[in-house]
């Protein structure tokens, strides 16, 4: 029997997952060919995950020919029944050194502190930002197969602030709870 988890719970798992320091990105090249890759990221409450990539890199490259693309975030696991984590697709951009970027940054050094040592290293990089427009939350230790979805129509114009987290309720849909 499938248990329920209570928006607290929820909030707490999804803020446990969100702690970790690794997703693996996979985009699609213009000649529709797939690639994946990990890199570190920071989020912000409304679940927007920013990274820094080489402009160079694969998924960088994609990212200019096709926005879309999926995340994946999951803790090292042994067992079938503790396979838990969290599934995204949605949109990434390059973020202007301006406005969002700076708040990107700052919660960036954050999680990261030791890039603050690593800016003129991360100067050549560039700071993107992945919004999700579905979110899949996979928890075998609820039972197997657990899956709770989010998802906001992406062709009706609702912007990145479709849910956020919050401290003591977990997950507001569309701003109304």
């Amino acid at each position: 029997m499938e248990s329920r988890l209570t928006p607290v719970e929820l909030r707490d798992r999804l803020v446990g997952l969100l702690s970790l320091t690794t997703m693996t990105i996979a985009t699609t090249s213009g000649d529709e060919e797939p690639h994946a890759a990990a890199v570190y990221f920071a989020c912000d409450n409304q679940l927007n995950l920013f990274f820094f990539s080489s402009p160079k890199s694969q998924h960088s490259i994609d990212i200019s020919y096709q926005p879309r693309a999926a995340v994946t975030i999951y803790p090292e696991c042994f067992g079938w029944q503790d396979i838990h984590g969290l599934q995204m697709r949605g949109e990434i951009i390059h973020l202007k050194e301006q406005g969002e970027w700076h708040l990107a940054w700052k919660l960036y050094q954050i999680k990261f502190p030791f890039v603050s040592d690593l800016e003129e290293i991360l100067a050549r990089n560039q700071l993107h930002k992945f919004s999700p427009d579905w979110i899949r939350l996979v928890d075998n230790r609820q039972g197997f197969g657990y899956k709770r979805e989010w998802a906001t129509d992406r062709h009706e114009g609702i912007t990145a602030n479709w849910w956020r987290l919050t401290n003591d309720t977990g997950l507001v849909e569309n701003g109304h709870g």
